[in-house]
C-alpha cells in the first residue's frame, strides 16, 4: 500500500479531475505513477504537459526514451518504473521481453541505432555522476547529428526520471493493476 493518498479517477475534483479525464482519453487509465502528483494539481499539470511534450519529440524516439527511464531505474531501484517502462517498451514499441531483457543486460544489445545507444550512454553517465561529463561527450553526440537541444531533452528526461524514482520509492508507490 502506498505511504500517501492518491486521488483516484472515481473521487477527482476540478483541475485533477480534468487531466485525469484527458490521461483517460489518450492512454485508457491514470496510472499510479500520475495518481501521486494529484496532491498538488500545478505539480500534475506539469508532468501530464512534460509527458505530451516528449511524446511529440521531434528527434527523441518513444523506444529511446522509454529505455532511458528503465535503466535510470534499473541503475536506482525502482521497481515501478522498471515495470511500467518494460510494459511499455512491449506493448508500445513492439520489442519482444527478450529484447528488453537484452537491454537491461546491455545497452550495446538494444535494438536501437547506435546514435541513439550514444545518447543514452550519456544520459546514463549524467545520472550517475553528472561531473564526469566533458565537451568530448558532447561533441561526439554532435558528430553523430544531435543538436545541443536534442542533448539537453535526453539528459532532462535522465534526470526527472531520477527524481520520479525518488519519489516513487519514498511514498512506496504501488504497482498498477
Amino acid at each position: 500500500m502506498s505511504l500517501i493518498a492518491m486521488q483516484s479517477p472515481e473521487t477527482a475534483t476540478g483541475e485533477v479531475a480534468r487531466i485525469y479525464s484527458e490521461m483517460q482519453q489518450m492512454m485508457g487509465s491514470v496510472p499510479n505513477a500520475m495518481r501521486i502528483f494529484s496532491l498538488n494539481p500545478l505539480w500534475l499539470r506539469q508532468q501530464w504537459d512534460y509527458i505530451g511534450y516528449y511524446m511529440n519529440h521531434p528527434n527523441l524516439s518513444f523506444p529511446l526514451l522509454a529505455v532511458v527511464r528503465m535503466l535510470t531505474s534499473v541503475g536506482h531501484s525502482c521497481a515501478y518504473c522498471v515495470d511500467l517502462n518494460t510494459g511499455l517498451l512491449i506493448q508500445m514499441a513492439g520489442w519482444t521481453p527478450e529484447q528488453v531483457a537484452a537491454t537491461r543486460a546491455n545497452l550495446a544489445d538494444a535494438p536501437l541505432a547506435a546514435r541513439e545507444k550514444a545518447l543514452i550512454r550519456l544520459v546514463l553517465q549524467a545520472v550517475d555522476d553528472s561531473n564526469s561529463i566533458t565537451a568530448a561527450n558532447l561533441d561526439e553526440l554532435r558528430g553523430m547529428g544531435w543538436s545541443d537541444g536534442d542533448i539537453l531533452d535526453a539528459v532532462n528526461h535522465g534526470a526527472r526520471q531520477l527524481a520520479a524514482d525518488v519519489v516513487f520509492n519514498t511514498f512506496k508507490i504501488e504497482r498498477d493493476a
